[in-house]
């Protein structure tokens, strides 16, 4: 893959289901809504798909959905990690059959490894296959933070490691691998709130989950950047800026997917144990929001 496709707002799809089954129909309607709303690609299986609550034949079955929804038109970004090398290795193969574009693996959560151990976990991974892969760096979640000198030594070891999804507050960090590794080095921005600054300082694109209720806007906000046009780009962030901050307002997916069933994206708001549904106080709490931003109004209409 040319990695210079690889970039813009490629939005970590939901997972919808219906009576308790993922509903791939309508999976496949996610996807051709985000190729038709501009979105740069599509994230399959990242934390807003809930991926630990899916069977591995479920997140292989939404992989081969994906890829075939998106015919070629956008990346499939196909998020493959787990805590286990074993499972890992299993989705990251089935990916590469498929036809994944590239692939996002999470640091191995709740061991908890130190960074010899994630080194040899993940160039134990990239010997399987010839594909563009980025680590997801999300230690607010996994507990486990990636070092600067972890990176470098994938980088050294591994041709088709790329880049990573930062989903840290720390931009710090992202201007260090900017400058060790250059503007190829591939950073996504998986933290809503930062998808301005990051972008401003040298980030790719967004890997954000508000992209599945308002993708146009997202890729307008990258494409302003690339242009050179930062009042825009402000312009559009600040716009949406208490979306961003909705999607926070429980553990994520559960507000994006009240929102998504409430405008009419998708049939029903399910979600498997132990996630829960929005509480009707969250839910009126959400309404506000949409009501404000015209999203009520216009999905009436």
């Amino acid at each position: 893959m040319d990695i210079s496709r690889l970039r813009g707002s490629v939005p970590p799809l939901i997972t919808p289901f219906t009576d308790g089954a993922v509903d791939y129909d309508a999976y496949a309607a996610m996807v051709e809504f985000q190729v038709r709303e501009g979105s740069h690609g599509i994230l399959a299986n990242g934390t807003t798909s809930e991926p630990a609550s899916l069977t591995i034949e479920e997140r292989n079955r939404i992989v081969d959905v994906a890829v075939e929804a998106a015919g070629g038109r956008v990346p499939v970004v196909a998020a493959t990690g787990s805590q286990s090398l074993a499972e890992t290795e299993a989705l990251t193969d089935h990916a590469v059959r498929a036809g994944a574009d590239a692939f996002l693996i999470v640091t191995p959560y709740y061991s908890k490894p130190p960074q010899r151990g994630l080194i040899d976990y993940y160039l134990s991974l990239a010997e399987r296959h010839d594909r563009p892969w980025m680590v997801y760096h999300i230690p607010g979640r996994t507990a486990v933070s990636v070092t600067l000198d972890t990176f470098k030594e994938l980088k050294d070891r591994s041709p088709t490691f790329v880049g990573m999804k930062h989903a840290a507050n720390d931009l710090g960090f992202v201007t260090e691998c900017l400058c060790e590794f250059g503007d190829e080095f591939r950073i996504f921005v998986g933290l809503e709130e930062l998808s301005f600054p990051m972008m401003a300082i040298g980030a790719c694109g967004l890997m954000n989950a508000v992209g599945n209720l308002r993708p146009k806007v997202l890729s307008q906000l990258c494409e302003a950047v690339w242009n050179s046009d930062i009042p825009a780009a402000r312009a559009l962030h600040d716009r949406l800026l208490e979306l961003n901050q909705a999607v926070f307002f429980d553990t994520n997916p559960i507000p994006i997917k009240y929102m998504m069933k409430r405008l009419g994206f998708i049939p029903e708001n399910e979600h498997r144990l132990p996630m829960a549904p929005a509480t009707p106080e969250l839910e009126r709490r959400l309404d506000a929001v949409l009501e404000r931003a015209g999203l009520l109004t216009a999905a009436a209409a």
